[in-house]
């Protein structure tokens, strides 16, 4: 099982990059193995992430913007859905992982 976080290493929003940075360091900080796929670098990246964001998951405008998180090839959700899982402590099962003690989803 491998984590990827699409980014976008040379986007000139400023909210964007807060965003991929709060995903990144959320991972390194809990020690979670992932892997960051850099959209900006290859056009195929981009069009697989645009192509496998499921049809409901789209925005009503425009392209998908980075972070976006995959589980191999299933979607898990943009950075509003990872940042709802964090607010709620509920992040590792977003991210398809045991919980660790400290969450909700390790109580009983």
């Amino acid at each position: 099982m491998v984590i990827r976080v699409f980014v976008a290493s040379s986007s000139g929003s400023v909210a964007i990059k807060k965003r991929q940075q709060d995903v990144v360091r959320f991972l390194e900080a809990n020690r979670i193995e992932f892997e960051e796929v850099d959209i900006t670098m290859s056009e195929e990246k981009r069009q697989w992430m645009y192509k496998n964001i499921p049809e409901d998951r789209q925005p009503a405008q425009g392209n998908p913007l980075p972070p976006q998180i995959f589980i191999d090839d299933r979607y898990c959700g943009d950075y509003d859905s990872f940042f709802e899982s964090k607010e709620s402590n509920t992040v590792f099962a977003f991210l398809g992982l045991k919980p660790t003690l400290a969450s909700k989803e390790s109580e009983p």
